[in-house]
């Protein structure tokens, strides 16, 4: 007996219950964000931030009951490439993780882009772009040396945001309630503007959902979670509203402190608002907490990218010699990650209202067809299990497509124009490794 078992494959130690999960989940989230695109989502929603993020919300609840039933149905998976690949087709599951790739690529560079605002409107007489190519070198520098950060910090550092997300919040109320005199604060005014057309406000949803990114990412925790497939579906759905609901506040009471959308700097605005409702020591505490959280994510992104485009070396999709390549001595993918840091030289012309749109065209796709898996497996009858009943798997799947979809053609026009391009030339780069469709694509493990 004793012989036997020594032969078993090794597993991950299932120690996260539901609590546990959540805590990584929003610390993936960064809930601080919500301030660093404030600006350009109060600008491009025509000052109806909180309505923006509610109804990006709407979209990202609905897709986040689709991704809690894949997570039961296929528990060692864990993103939409891979719930699409075994739900439709290899085909289309590479296409959707080529469209993720997108995501990849420039999320780094949206961090570094919105940390370089902030420090640039702390700092008016250094550069935007000194700020940008510092951060750039630095997280570079880091990833290929291969320091990672520690699980435990990242909890630390998202109890920090929470605890500043809080400050904020309760100084912008205390701000309006002052301002507001006799008469009172307007309560409805931020999510009720007749003259605002709504498509203005479904722009604003669009950059909203920048901020939701993430909430899907504990999936990959699946083989550590204790019981998940009662608690990964649990978890998703409540990252997504607890994080939903930091957001709509966060954005209502900004709203109420600073009505309207007239700032110096758009892309820096909550720093404008910062010092206005706390002085000079809280826009500090908030500026050194904003900056660490970027940093951190910055550092977490760009690794993101490198393995993935190792992944994609290694299992020969990318030409090997580049792209599988492993730095001898620190055991990274060295070329990658620089790969990444030169991508992120884009950010010195581009703000960060059209860097979050191209991140978003690649979300949207993903977060479409992970509600069309479901729809896929309601009317197939593979409900594994636990049935899937008629809202389960067609009514709340369908809003959350209808939804996505509405999302992703609010976008800016150059971030449609390059999202199509980007997926036209990942339908070329297809056809070719599978000569036309006569085999299968490789599979990578994302």
């Amino acid at each position: 007996m004793q012989a036997s078992s020594s032969h078993e494959p090794a597993r991950l130690k299932r120690t996260l219950g539901l609590p546990s999960v959540l805590l990584f989940g929003l610390a993936y989230m960064a809930p601080l964000i919500v301030y660093g695109t404030y600006g350009v989502l109060a600008k491009a929603s025509d000052d109806t931030a909180a309505l923006a993020y509610l109804l990006a919300l709407v979209a990202i609840a609905f897709t986040a009951l689709s991704y809690g039933k894949l997570a039961r149905l296929y528990p060692a998976a864990g993103s939409a490439y891979t719930y699409t690949r075994r739900t439709f087709n290899p085909h289309l599951g590479f296409m959707i993780g080529w469209a993720t790739l997108l995501d990849y690529f420039f999320l780094p560079m949206v961090i570094w882009l919105i940390g370089a605002a902030y420090l640039n409107a702390a700092f008016p007489h250094v550069p935007t772009w000194i700020w940008i190519v510092a951060f750039i070198v630095l997280t570079s520098g880091l990833n290929i040396v291969g320091i990672e950060l520690a699980a435990r910090f990242n909890i630390v550092l998202m109890v920090v945001q929470l605890a500043i997300v809080a400050m904020f919040v309760v100084l912008c109320w205390h701000y309006a309630s002052a301002a507001a005199g006799p008469g009172g604060i307007a309560m409805a005014e931020p999510f009720f503007k007749p003259h605002v057309p709504f498509g203005a406000t479904m722009a604003g949803a669009a950059i909203a959902a920048y901020s939701y990114l993430g909430f899907d990412a504990v999936s990959t925790l699946t083989e550590e979670t204790i019981d998940p497939k009662k608690n990964m579906p649990r978890a998703i759905l409540l990252i997504a509203l607890i994080g939903g609901a930091i957001f709509v506040i966060a954005a209502y009471t900004m709203q109420l402190a600073h009505p309207g959308v007239d700032f110096k700097d758009t892309d820096s605005a909550a720093f404008e608002v910062a010092k206005m409702i706390g002085g000079d020591l809280f826009v500090t505490v908030f500026l050194a907490g904003l900056i660490l959280a970027q940093f951190a994510s910055g550092i977490s992104a760009q690794a993101s990218v490198g393995r993935l485009l190792y992944a994609m070396g290694r299992d020969e999709i990318l030409p090997k010699r580049i792209f599988g390549f492993i730095h001898p001595r620190f055991k990274t993918p060295a070329i990658n990650i620089a790969l990444a840091g030169v991508v992120g030289l884009i950010a010195l012309k581009l703000d960060v209202a059209t860097s979050t749109s191209f991140i978003n065209f690649g979300a949207f796709l993903a977060f479409t067809a992970v509600n069309l898996c479901v729809i896929r497996l309601y009317l197939s009858g593979n409900h594994g299990e636990r049935r899937i009943g008629v809202f389960g798997g067609l009514v709340f799947p369908a809003i959350g497509a209808v939804s996505d979809i509405w999302l992703l053609v609010s976008l800016e026009k150059t971030a449609l124009v390059l999202g199509v391009v980007w997926f036209a030339l990942g339908l070329v780069y297809l056809c070719w490794i599978t000569r036309l469709f006569r085999q299968a694509p490789p599979e990578v493990a994302i």
